[in-house]
């Protein structure tokens, strides 16, 4: 008699499990297309998937969670390279993904001065993040020193979304200046009158006219002008700024794995163009925003007031970090994904704005490729060397023009059962000691 009245409940199964089906198919369906409602459906479908992701993190290793740990390359730690005839003398200041806390060396690669700022020591109930990841997951993005030895930072998270932390200024002895707790992500720059230019991204699912792939769920970018004191002076919103453009048609180069995690152009630099730096190059004006859209391979401009994209360059550069304009005009850039040698897939280049010619590039070797997919910074110094670091392969070097390495320093952590893990490395900056104020300076005066 059981055996018959299983028999008699597969019918009802079926159903249920066809009426499943159906209904997946069906909001897949609505969600493809423009009838209500679907774009509720793709919002729903675009915050389950969010959270899938964020869970999915959690259950992770939190010691070495994806994005903050790779591979050791060697077995070196700390100064690995010095050439004093030949580098720029200075202190080095950079972070590291294995904590919240911002190192200055000296040459000799010794540590001269800390600032130490767990995260959960300046969140707050109102921030736009709710729900912090833990601390292990949660790291400085970019560090920037100033003279007196106050220290800005920006916070990101690995396997959250938004991604974005906030901004915290803190002074000498890592006590808390300000905060400004939106979601800034990647990069801050310093204009000379104080005020501070950064990136902040929103979730926004508003309809701006173009095609499918920009209506659902984005994670849209703007710049925003902060005060000296962290105060909001102005927000440009970037995509509208390049919708307004002649340079609209950028969008059309949105790679279509981007879509589904709704990070279309990925900014992921600002630099505030300064007067000599608006001198040296014909495309822009001191006061303007010079951006980077990784995801369409793009240099931009923005002008602050019209909000707008006034200048747009392309060129045979892959996955870029952090362009400048230098001194000649040129621009610097980490060209992440645009090496096709057997020296690995990164390269710093130095481009001619006008051809899109490269004039100047390092790469590494076969025997020591160099590599780092995503992340990676650079500065050239007042001696003609090239500062950069190797996120990937937690390394610092300084380059000589004619690409002879004359300082490395790598990261002296490691982790993992056999030490086999090395934190990635996030560079500030390289300061001469007289760029200090006296006070900092006697401070972090190298030992001898």
């Amino acid at each position: 008699m059981a055996r018959r009245h299983d028999d008699a409940r597969l019918p009802l199964l079926g159903c249920a499990l066809g009426l499943l089906v159906l209904s997946f198919l069906g909001g897949m369906l609505i969600a493809a297309t423009e009838v209500f409602p679907a774009p509720a459906v793709r919002s729903a479908q675009d915050g389950a998937r969010a959270l899938l992701e964020r869970q999915r993190e959690l259950r992770k290793d939190e010691r070495y969670a994806s994005g903050l740990w790779e591979e050791a390359r060697t077995g070196q730690r700390g100064l690995a390279t010095h050439d004093p005839r030949q580098s720029f003398a200075g202190l080095t200041l950079y972070s590291s993904t294995h904590d919240h806390t911002a190192r200055l060396i000296d040459m000799a690669g010794r540590e001269v001065h800390t600032w130490e700022v767990p995260f959960r020591s300046v969140w707050q109930a109102d921030a736009r993040v709710r729900q912090p990841l833990p601390d292990g997951r949660i790291f400085m993005r970019a560090v920037r020193m100033q003279p007196d030895g106050s220290l800005i930072a920006v916070f990101e998270a690995v396997g959250d979304t938004p991604y974005g932390y906030g901004l915290v200024k803190v002074d000498r002895d890592s006590r808390v200046v300000w905060t400004y707790l939106e979601h800034v992500h990647h990069d801050v720059d310093l204009a000379p009158d104080g005020r501070l230019v950064t990136l902040i991204q929103e979730p926004n699912s508003e309809d701006i006219g173009r095609p499918n792939l920009l209506r659902r769920l984005r994670l849209d970018d703007s710049v925003v002008v902060l005060s000296p004191d962290g105060e909001e002076l102005h927000r440009v919103h970037l995509l509208t700024a390049l919708l307004n453009s002649r340079y609209a048609r950028l969008l059309d180069l949105v790679p279509w794995y981007t879509v589904p995690k709704g990070d279309i152009l990925h900014a992921n630099a600002v630099d505030y163009i300064d007067a000599a730096q608006a001198a040296a190059v014909p495309f822009a004006e001191e006061g303007q925003i010079l951006v980077s859209f990784r995801e369409i391979g793009v240099i931009a401009v923005l002008d602050l007031e019209r909000e707008e994209i006034v200048w747009a360059l392309r060129g045979a550069w892959i996955g870029q970090h952090d362009p400048d304009i230098l001194a000649n005009g040129n621009i610097l850039m980490f060209d992440n994904n645009g090496d096709f040698g057997e020296a690995g897939r990164s390269r710093v280049i130095e481009v001619d704005p006008s051809t899109t010619a490269i004039v100047w590039s390092y790469s590494g070797t076969p025997e020591r490729p160099m590599e780092s997919i995503i992340r990676s910074s650079q500065q050239r110094l007042p001696n003609g060397n090239t500062l950069f670091e190797e996120s990937d392969g937690g390394r610092l070097v300084e380059v000589s023009a004619a690409g002879e390495i004359v300082w490395e320093f790598v990261n002296p952590v490691r982790g993992g059962e056999r030490d086999e893990r090395i934190p990635v490395v996030m560079l500030g900056e390289r300061r001469p000691l007289d760029w200090f104020e006296p006070g900092f300076r006697a401070r972090v005066q190298p030992t001898s």
